[in-house]
């Protein structure tokens, strides 16, 4: 089976639809899926709900699809870099549901694992616990969390070999590995792509049983999301 597709506009062209519900890997700007996210762009769907740590920032990762209004509501953990998502999200355009990063992550993780609910502390006596189940645990409160299912996972990896088993690059794995086994339908985005075997055992980080697409783009912007410098002494 060929997983290697020759553009990020011909994987995503029979499988997404307006509504879907949406996992987008990176953290940050670090390790997202910038060729795809620009396909989704120029699929024109909309009403969009998607599951990503935070939305990019104005103009570049997922700030793209905020610019278009193809995003109706974002399940994320930090929003703090895109101006244009605080408009939206004041102005009633936008729904948001707010979700501490590390249940969020565990929300992919179980929906990955075939597991519907688990229960967490965090969260436990603020806005976050609203209208969930609470339950009680040798004495502590705990609230119920359901796990997150989407539709299609859009990812990114360093290097895939032709049978969608991928090795990410550091930090840039963030968010990538969890997204994948939850999506039903994984499509990655990758910096190299090399023969079935290169990659050793040890090495995989994702089998490929996870990834139904891939897709080649060498040259990523990788763009900085805040360049900080300090003054040195010569």
């Amino acid at each position: 089976m060929n997983k290697v597709f020759p553009s990020a506009a011909d994987a995503l062209k029979d499988i997404v639809a307006d509504g879907q519900l949406m996992a987008v890997g990176g953290f940050g700007l670090c390790g997202i899926p910038e060729a795809l996210i620009d396909a989704l762009r120029d699929t024109g769907v909309k009403d969009l709900t998607v599951i990503s740590n935070n939305a990019g920032v104005d103009g570049f990762g997922l700030g793209k699809l905020l610019e278009t209004r193809q995003i109706k509501k974002m399940i994320s953990s930090y929003v703090g870099e895109n101006k244009e998502f605080e408009r939206q999200y004041l102005s009633g355009e936008l729904e948001l549901e707010f979700t501490p990063q590390g249940t969020l992550a565990e929300k992919l993780r179980a929906g990955g694992a075939g597991i519907p609910a688990f229960f967490t502390k965090t969260g436990v006596g603020t806005l976050v616990a609203e209208g969930k189940e609470l339950r009680e645990f040798d004495g502590e409160t705990y609230v119920m969390e359901h796990a997150l299912v989407p539709e299609i996972a859009l990812i990114k990896a360093d290097v895939a070999d032709r049978s969608g088993n991928l090795r990410f690059n550091m930090t840039a794995r963030n968010f990538n590995p969890a997204a994948a086994t939850a999506g039903k339908i994984c499509v990655v985005e990758v910096e190299r792509i090399v023969a079935t075997g290169e990659i050793a055992p040890d090495d995989i980080h994702l089998p490929g049983i996870y990834v139904h697409r891939i897709v080649h783009n060498p040259t990523p912007e990788k763009r900085i999301e805040k360049r900080t410098t300090r003054d040195r002494k010569i």
